[in-house]
């Protein structure tokens, strides 16, 4: 009879520019999807070239090599006697698009160009291409000679189609178009395209998943149909993590589910469904096919081919799953971690290098390099062949097996503690019992030396002597003293990483991971160039409320019983001298807000788009039951007043995995100024004006604890550098700030 067909949708570890390295991973998921019965195979964005290319689009090389691979897949044996949908970007006159190329048997059927691109947060599409805008209509495409002489084309159809078989009809969405509010699958679906294919490069977010699963499901659940989601997977060469998640869904329920983290460079996802279910879903639905009778009709691209054979009634088809959602423990311990390794087997370096304080930030980085090396073992033991060469090639050992994850672990990762007289005994042990039970190779040391020397050095050029404020010095020699420990302990990262392993009669260098977390990045917490200053920082997306998340995850599950007295610990810096070998300074205290706040601050000031004077009209309502207006606008003075003068640090910020959306990433993801005017004179008056106005009764704690410490002369002395000059800036009557 013939309505039951297979398709396949792709997960692809595609890495910009690798075009030798993508064709292969092409090749090979068209060759399992054949052998899994597929008879339509599709794959993520730009997977030709890779979707991360950025402004290599704009180079004609980038085409060219594109088009080189497209004609090895026109001609391989693979791709016979299947349709075969590929991404790359297409010049048609004159104007560059995201597009997918369709082909069967050497013949391109057409070419869909995409029709709204992503051009916000992490995504600058506009920028190199143009959208297609022309809905339902085509033009003739001249294909490249290249091209021509393999096709024997010499046009093609370009533009708004759906493809028509024998059997079938299928329509193509590409990435951005299913987050629109009016998506092509609509009208498509209405016109009566049965399969809908979605290539996309979609990155991962914390806690993003429910919405793509929900956005593929909702697709087919009003309309009917089947939904095919390829995404991209791996790092691709950027910040982003691209975490694969392809899935396919039938009448609004998902029948097949891809890994969204995994080791493996090819995954293939196929399902077998029955047409007829479509079209009997779609029948009952009365209100549809009345919209249906009326809706402007695609070109229909034929092809002489079907998706079904005849002889498919014994044929099971696939039935409906329960979607398998990670925890958030779970996402962090298994994306940044994928991330590292796709960054580390790339970089041809031998292993990390990470200064372990003993704290939450530095711990919960040596830990997700402790996951990565148990998927490694997992996927080795599980068979995967590339992962084995790569730890092969990295531990340049052609007969090494890696079945224990301590063991790789202190093959990759290195960590040291770099004492001062200001660190404490607490946290020295710390970082040892972390280091013994991930198996890290661990080093101590004492850089007091090192530090003696360079004020040694600074006394003779001046002839004066900084002090720390609690043994007499001023503000700004207190500063100066803890930033020098800081960027002592970054120019020892450096060095032990580039020659450790030489000292330990081994190969090769290793990449230095930093470990500060989004929140303190924001509000600038940090001293510029100091070990914050690193090669990839795995945290850098990652709030501290979401780490603590982690590091619980962590101790119940790979059963690192020293992290319990890490996670009970204050945070801090031991920056300062100790009193009476104990800490006093603490990270909340120094910052002069909690990380908390800070996390609200950050999602308000990026995702709601809030500038003081409408942050703080959110927030007296937001957290009415425990501030004043007053002190609802203190919190948002001093926040704008810290996160503006610490701006510019992001200039130079360590490129990390994006997990958050509220991260301050000037690099890419945030191109706001790093010069303010950070009085906001303005903008702080309209606050005070709104607080004059409004009865100032007392918090109402109602038991609740309050969400900032109370504070001190040291809460309002910047915890690191700043590059205006001046001797001290006022910012307000009452407060200074410490300039460089």
């Amino acid at each position: 009879m013939g309505r039951k067909v297979t398709v396949a949708t792709c997960a692809l570890n595609q890495w910009a520019l690798d075009f030798e390295g993508n064709l292969q991973r092409i090749l090979r998921s068209i060759e399992i999807a054949r052998n899994k019965g597929a008879k339509y195979r599709v794959g993520p964005e730009l997977e030709i070239c890779g979707y991360g290319c950025w402004d290599h689009y704009f180079e004609s090389d980038t085409i060219l090599h594109s088009y080189q691979v497209l004609a090895h897949l026109l001609v391989a044996p693979v791709a016979q006697d299947i349709i075969c949908d590929v991404g790359m970007p297409v010049m048609h006159r004159n104007v560059r698009y995201n597009c997918r190329v369709i082909f069967l048997n050497g013949k391109i059927l057409l070419i869909r160009p995409k029709m709204v691109l992503a051009n916000e947060g992490n995504y600058q599409e506009m920028r190199w291409f143009a959208p297609w805008q022309k809905s339902r209509q085509a033009e003739d495409h001249i294909l490249p000679r290249i091209i021509q002489k393999l096709t024997k084309q010499e046009v093609v159809p370009f533009g708004d189609l759906v493809l028509a078989t024998k059997d079938t009809c299928i329509g193509t969405e590409i990435c951005e178009e299913l987050w629109t509010p009016h998506s092509p699958h609509i009208d498509m679906g209405l016109d009566g395209v049965e399969i809908f294919a979605n290539s996309s490069g979609s990155h991962h977010v914390l806690r993003k998943a429910h919405t793509r699963v929900e956005l593929v499901n909702l697709a087919t659940l009003k309309n009917g149909g089947i939904y095919l989601l390829s995404n991209q997977k791996g790092c691709d060469g950027d910040r982003l993590y691209y975490d694969g998640c392809s899935m396919i869904s039938v009448n609004g329920a998902t029948v097949a589910q891809g890994a969204q983290f995994s080791l493996d460079d090819v995954e293939v996802l196929t399902a077998t469904v029955d047409l007829e279910d479509v079209r009997t879903f779609r029948a009952e639905i009365s209100s549809r096919n009345l919209m249906a009778s009326k809706v402007v009709p695609y070109t229909r691209v034929r092809v002489d081919f079907a998706l079904s054979c005849h002889d498919d009634v014994l044929v099971s088809i696939s039935e409906p799953i329960q979607w398998q959602f990670h925890s958030l423990g779970e996402e962090i311990s298994l994306g940044p971690a994928c991330w590292l390794w796709d960054y580390l087997r790339r970089s041809q370096q031998a292993g990390f290098f990470l200064p372990l304080s003993g704290g939450v930030d530095s711990s919960a980085t040596a830990c997700m390099v402790y996951s990565m090396c148990r998927q490694v073992c997992q996927a080795v033991n599980s068979g995967n062949k590339e992962v084995l060469a790569d730890v092969r090639r990295i531990l340049n050992c052609d007969d090494v097996v890696p079945q224990d994850p301590q063991k790789l672990c202190g093959q990759l990762l290195t960590t040291c503690y770099m004492a001062t007289q200001n660190s404490s005994q607490a946290t020295c042990v710390r970082a040892k019992e972390l280091a013994e039970q991930i198996g890290s190779y661990h080093i101590n040391l004492n850089i007091d030396g090192v530090i003696k020397a360079v004020l040694d050095v600074f006394c003779m050029a001046t002839g004066k002597m900084p002090q720390f404020l609690v043994h007499g010095g001023s503000s700004r020699e207190d500063v100066a003293m803890q930033n020098i420990q800081a960027r002592i302990r970054m120019v020892f990262a450096y060095l032990l990483a580039q020659l450790s392993l030489w000292s330990r009669g081994m190969r090769g260098g290793l990449l230095v991971l930093g470990s500060t977390n989004v929140d303190e990045c924001l509000r600038g917490y940090l001293t510029k160039y100091d070990c914050s200053s690193a090669d990839i920082n795995p945290i850098g997306g990652i709030s501290k409320t979401d780490l603590r998340t982690f590091i619980q995850y962590c101790m119940e599950n790979f059963h690192l019983h020293s992290l319990r007295s890490i996670m009970s610990a204050q945070s801090t810096a031991e920056l300062e001298p100790l009193a009476e070998g104990q800490v006093i300074q603490t990270d909340e205290e120094d910052m002069g807000m909690t990380y908390n706040e800070l996390s609200v601050f950050g999602r308000l000031r990026k995702m709601g788009k809030a500038g003081p004077y409408s942050m703080f009209c959110k927030l007296i309502n937001l957290w009415k039951e425990i501030c004043t207006p007053r002190e609802v606008a203190e919190k948002v003075k001093q926040f704008f007043q810290k996160y503006s003068l610490n701006r510019h640090k992001m200039t130079t910020l360590t490129p990390s995995y994006h997990a958050e959306n509220y991260s301050p990433d000037d690099n890419r993801f945030d191109p706001r100024p790093f010069l303010y005017q950070a009085n906001w004179t303005w903008q702080f008056r309209c606050i005070d004006h709104q607080v004059s106005g409004l009865a100032c009764s007392p918090s109402q704690h109602k038991g609740e604890p309050r969400l900032a410490r109370g504070w001190s002369p040291r809460t309002w002395r910047d915890s690191a550098d700043h590059h205006w000059p001046g001797e001290v800036s006022k910012v307000s009557s009452s407060f200074y700030i410490v300039g460089n």
